[in-house]
């Protein structure tokens, strides 16, 4: 494929800027500078550097952010940043979007992905991945609350009840929840519903993936075929005990690039 073509597909602006890039020696392959922007390249396995940067060539991007407070899942912020400013500019570009949302003040894992059937695949109820939570109650949580919410519990707007897959007390204002479905802050609606009210929710996995504690909130990674695989398996079965942390993939690109 043509190297401005493999620039473009990356996220590295339109053809002519991509062409500008290379015309200007600010690209290399596989540590060699480039001077023609038209030079043919297999793209599978190519190691593209732009200003010094390493970008493994992907057909599709697939990323974990670990989201912190106060930040918006949105490219039209209202109130707070968003958390697309947290990316290097090529995955915005490259069309990147938040695989459902957290809330600006829920902090925690946030997948995303430029891949539209990814993004279904873990947005569609239907699919029943779980989403596991951890969160601060401001009353003790007890006996009947644990129960009420693996039972189910009644929301307004919703014409069935809605229940926990998995939910185990840490300690006494300190519960891991999990859920399959991806309603309007349903945690905190659900702890409302059986008398209690959340006061900081972080999400710590989605499917089998668990979010890295090395990864810092802020920082991004790309998820590798394990982590994909990991996500996979984990469909309704995540919950909210037994959880395995994943490995913390290399991050290529660093949020520096524009």
């Amino acid at each position: 494929m043509e190297l401005a073509r493999l620039l473009q597909s990356q996220g590295f602006g339109s053809r002519a800027e991509c062409r500008a890039l290379v015309a200007n020696g600010r690209v290399s392959v596989d540590g060699r500078r480039c001077a023609d922007w038209a030079e043919q390249f297999e793209a599978a396995g190519l190691v593209l550097s732009v200003d010094g940067v390493c970008w493994r060539h992907r057909r599709a991007a697939y990323l974990a952010l670990h989201k912190p407070f106060g930040y918006e899942c949105s490219h039209r912020p209202q109130h707070h940043p968003s958390v697309y400013s947290l990316l290097p500019l090529p995955l915005i570009r490259r069309g990147v979007e938040a695989v459902g949302r957290l809330d600006a003040d829920t902090s925690g894992l946030l997948l995303l992905s430029d891949d539209g059937a990814f993004v279904h695949r873990y947005t569609s109820p239907r699919k029943r991945v779980a989403k596991v939570y951890e969160l601060r109650t401001r009353h003790v949580v007890d006996d009947a609350q644990v129960a009420a919410l693996l039972a189910g519990v009644t929301l307004r707007d919703e014409a069935l009840a809605v229940a926990a897959v998995g939910c185990q007390r840490l300690d006494e204002r300190r519960l891991r929840l999990s859920v399959t479905l991806g309603r309007y802050h349903l945690v905190k609606r659900m702890l409302a519903a059986v008398g209690n009210r959340v006061e900081s929710l972080h999400r710590v996995a989605i499917g089998g993936f668990v979010l890295p504690p090395e990864l810092r909130a802020g920082e991004w990674m790309w998820l590798e075929a394990a982590d994909l695989e990991r996500l996979a398996a984990g469909g309704s079965a995540a919950t909210a005990d037994g959880l395995q942390h994943g490995g913390h993939a290399a991050m290529e690109g660093t949020p520096g690039w524009s």
